[in-house]
């Protein structure tokens, strides 16, 4: 089942910033010729694989998917937030915080994150 993403303002801007410095590494090996990947380039892609995978079976065992209880639910009082990995065996490994909702067949991204 493929649901459709609604994202918080804090996610949104998250995305795009790491997608903007994803950009402007790539350019600047481009530039510079070189073949290694960079961090932001590889953070970009892991996070965007991540939300992909999300969408498609947020039960996909590589997300390591699990109720967070620190955060509040911004659609029903009694309703569950999730952790899904980004990273995992990583130093300050980043996480996509997210919840069902608000309509059927919907998923809310709430923050990408570095692990608190």
């Amino acid at each position: 089942m493929t649901f459709e993403l609604v994202w918080s303002e804090d996610a949104q801007e998250t995305f795009e910033r790491l997608q903007a410095d994803a950009e402007r590494a790539l350019a600047g090996r481009k530039k510079n010729k070189r073949t290694k990947t960079s961090k932001p380039e590889g953070l970009f892609k892991q996070v965007y694989k991540c939300i992909s995978l999300l969408a498609d079976n947020p039960r996909h065992p590589g997300l390591n998917t699990h109720e967070y209880h620190s955060l509040n639910h911004p659609y029903e009082k009694a309703g569950k937030v999730f952790e899904a990995y980004v990273q995992n065996r990583t130093p300050g490994a980043y996480r996509v915080f997210w919840c069902y909702g608000p309509d059927k067949k919907q998923m809310t991204v709430l923050a990408i994150t570095p692990h608190p």
